[in-house]
């Protein structure tokens, strides 16, 4: 076949090919894109929407808080005010009453703790002689080992 024929055919098929293509497979493409372009801005169009909503809302609530708090202050009673203060102050003492407790109950359990660490040295100091007599079998002097039992007592 002729190279000239041969181009020539090919170039047809492309232009064919290419007319196919931007006539019946390019404008659903292009209008598909379009579609989810809008899609996206409508949806972030509602969100700000959304946020400048949310912010009057939050402003609005600030506002009625407000605006609650002072009504009811102002409504508020002599008696509840003296009421409201009874409460704070007896709170304040139930706190400090709490903190003394929780004082004397800390310094009695140390006291504890050192009353038992002084027994158990003695319980320790009389098993030691107890356990020496039972390896001498014999018989300790108790007056004459009383400075090495008080040693023995200080370094435990």
């Amino acid at each position: 076949m002729n190279l000239n024929a041969t181009l020539f055919f090919q170039m047809i098929v492309f232009f064919v090919l290419a007319w196919f293509t931007m006539k019946f497979i390019w404008p659903p493409l292009t209008k598909a894109m379009d579609d989810r372009r809008q899609k996206i801005a409508d949806g972030l169009a509602a969100a700000d929407k959304g946020k400048a909503d949310l912010a009057q809302a939050q402003a609005r609530i600030s506002v009625i808080e407000a605006s609650a708090k002072t009504e009811t202050h102002a409504r508020m009673s002599e008696a509840e005010r003296q009421a409201s203060a009874m409460i704070d102050e007896a709170r304040r003492e139930a706190e400090e009453e709490k903190a003394r407790i929780v004082a004397q109950a800390q310094q009695d359990a140390a006291q504890e703790a050192e009353r038992a660490r002084d027994g158990l040295r003695e319980e320790v100091a009389t098993l030691a002689v107890q356990g020496a007599e039972q390896i001498l079998r014999r018989e300790i002097d108790a007056t004459a080992h009383a400075e090495l039992l008080d040693q023995l007592k200080a370094q435990l």
